[in-house]
């Protein structure tokens, strides 16, 4: 996990985060692979984008703190 400022907070973009917050479905698409997992996110699908298909990640305790691409190979 790369290092960011803690002023800073980690990073999440805008709209993904207004989709995952609002919305109560279980599951969410998102081509933002540099979004941070974040604890309101637990119990839900995320179908994150490898540049060809979305493959869908399951969010549990263990990814909180670690980008959506981790779990996503783009090759």
């Amino acid at each position: 996990m790369s290092k960011r400022s803690q002023w800073k907070g980690p990073f999440i973009k805008n709209n993904f985060f207004q989709e995952s917050r609002l919305l109560t479905k279980t599951f969410i698409k998102t081509t933002s692979r540099n979004s941070v997992v974040l604890p309101f996110l637990i119990g839900k699908t995320i179908n994150v984008h490898n540049g060809k298909f979305y493959i869908p990640v399951f969010i549990n305790e263990q990814k909180i703190g670690h980008k959506l691409g981790e779990f996503v190979p783009t090759r």
